[in-house]
């Protein structure tokens, strides 16, 4: 099963069991969400009626959580860890892996050393390991470990949750694609207009060419015609007069 279905089937069950709890009951499902191995997407849990309801109750904890899990890093759980619940390894792990996430999407080659402070790693071989079992095994990176230039150069990542005004750059970045890709079309249009006329005036010149080697081999062989006509009577004519001085 590939990672975007196997999302797809998380987030809905997840989504059912955030708008059939309340309470504690609904922060044990946001705990169970951001601990589960496969899950990196959290945006329609936090659109979940009872979900947004936590806030301003002694819960609220739990939504601030499932925010960081959504939008934020380690780095920002660190920042912010007296105002949090205690993470446990698994949430730990995945916050990691979606602080790898969040710097692949901006730069294709992730230094060693920033990576190794983003997710609090201690040597090479650590995040080597994290990145290749964590990451690359999980599908939610590929990419190429430099060991000589100290860097994992990104080939792909999956993408994060949209951040809260973010979807308007969005939009803007999709509607830049779309003109781009419509002036491309139409220059490709215009390409494809241009070969077509160009054929036309290619097959035109031929047919000239091919009436004109016609319109010369007609001339040739009247010509030749002609010639053989006109040696044809001499030698009759010839003949004619040999036969007459015979007879005289």
């Amino acid at each position: 099963m590939d990672i975007e279905h196997k999302q797809a089937e998380l987030i809905g069950h997840f989504v059912k069991q955030a708008e059939t709890h309340r309470g504690s009951a609904l922060a044990n499902v946001i705990v169970e969400a951001t601990s589960d191995s496969s899950l990196f997407a959290f945006s329609e849990i936090l659109a979940a009626p009872n979900v947004s309801e936590l806030q301003g109750t002694e819960y609220s904890v739990f939504l601030d959580m499932l925010r960081l899990f959504a939008h934020g890093t380690w780095s920002d759980y660190k920042s912010n860890a007296g105002c949090l619940p205690q993470l446990v390894p698994d949430q730990v792990r995945k916050l990691k892996q979606l602080s790898v996430l969040t710097l692949a999407e901006t730069k294709k080659v992730l230094p060693y050393d920033q990576l190794m402070l983003e997710i609090d790693v201690l040597n090479v071989r650590e995040l080597e390991d994290f990145l290749i079992n964590e990451c690359m095994y999980a599908g939610i990176v590929r990419g190429k470990l430099d060991q000589l230039r100290r860097c994992f150069e990104v080939q792909f990542a999956a993408g994060r949750d949209l951040r809260p005004g973010q979807l308007g750059s969005m939009i803007q970045t999709l509607t830049n694609w779309l003109a781009t890709s419509d002036n491309l079309l139409l220059s490709i249009q215009e390409k494809i207009k241009w070969a077509d006329m160009t054929s036309e005036v290619d097959k035109k010149h031929k047919k000239e060419i091919e009436d004109r080697v016609e319109e010369v081999k007609k001339s040739l062989s009247l010509k030749k015609l002609h010639t053989v006509s006109r040696q044809t009577w001499s030698s009759k004519v010839m003949k004619r007069s040999s036969t007459l001085n015979l007879v005289e």
